[in-house]
């Protein structure tokens, strides 16, 4: 599927992972709806990549394209059919891609106890309920829009891509949360991938290894090094760019459907 004239909705779209794929797709002509929390930098991002220069909001437009921070949280039905509701003000969506999540850490007995039951809760909330909250409302949307053609043949609707982890496979000690949710969601692939074939929507997972995010930027210059190193080759952190390539590749081939994709320089993780 063409990215260029297409509206892609990104969640976490104001950093990390999610900014560098609405710069990639913004670049390749989609319109870009941004989603993230009212207090992340979402509207200054878009005002970037609409060229104004300013702190506001989206709703520039260059070269027939333009950038849209919808605040929002994605474990709420309201506002993110508000977000899903102004991408198709905007045009065809066709691109959906989850990067909104939370890593919060939590042994089950921890030094303080045993792992309370919210703390557990609110990490598989964020990830696999707001990532279904999205992909559901989206993939309505997008059921509802008229095929595209592809370059090799045949009508497409669109492509929702959500974002695991290779926890989801390789969980250390202190990410059952955090596991489980990432789990989850590479698990709903396929069957979600087999149900929205009759609407010609195409979902795949990718699951990155350890990469450069605000979440890593957290740590010492030297633990990120030593992380890095831990990658057989690249032995380095992954790039947020190479996360966006990705999701341009797979926007643009049409026989990727239904799996998850890991891209992690070959780490597999240890206990701890």
């Amino acid at each position: 599927m063409d990215i260029n004239g297409t509206v892609a909705l990104i969640t976490g779209g104001a950093s990390g992972l999610g900014a560098a794929t609405a710069r990639r797709l913004f670049d390749a002509g989609a319109s870009v709806v941004l989603i993230d929390l009212p207090s992340s930098a979402g509207a200054a991002f878009a005002a970037e990549l609409n060229g104004a220069g300013g702190s506001g909001g989206g709703g520039g437009d260059r070269a027939g394209r333009t950038a849209v921070f919808v605040p929002a949280d994605v474990t709420s039905e309201t506002d993110v059919q508000a977000a899903v509701d102004t991408a198709v003000a905007l045009g065809p969506l066709r691109i959906v891609v989850n990067c909104a999540g939370v890593a919060t850490p939590g042994k089950v007995l921890g030094r303080d106890g045993v792992l309370p039951l919210d703390a557990f809760s609110r990490v598989i909330q964020v990830n696999l309920i707001g990532t279904f909250n999205v992909l559901r409302l989206a993939a309505a949307a997008m059921a509802a829009t008229e095929p595209a053609s592809t370059e090799l043949g045949g009508p497409e609707r669109g492509v929702i891509i959500n974002t695991a982890s290779v926890a989801a496979f390789d969980g250390q000690i202190g990410q059952p949360a955090y596991a489980a949710s990432k789990g989850a969601v590479a698990a709903m692939t396929l069957p979600i991938a087999r149900e929205l074939a009759r609407s010609l929507v195409r979902v795949v997972t990718i699951a990155p290894g350890i990469f450069e995010t605000p979440m890593m930027a957290g740590l010492p210059q030297d633990a990120q090094e030593s992380l890095g190193r831990q990658v057989p080759h690249p032995s380095r952190l992954g790039k947020p760019a190479e996360y966006a390539n990705l999701v341009a590749h797979i926007v643009e081939n049409a026989m990727l459907n239904g799996e998850t994709i890991r891209l992690d320089g070959a780490i597999r993780m240890g206990p701890k």
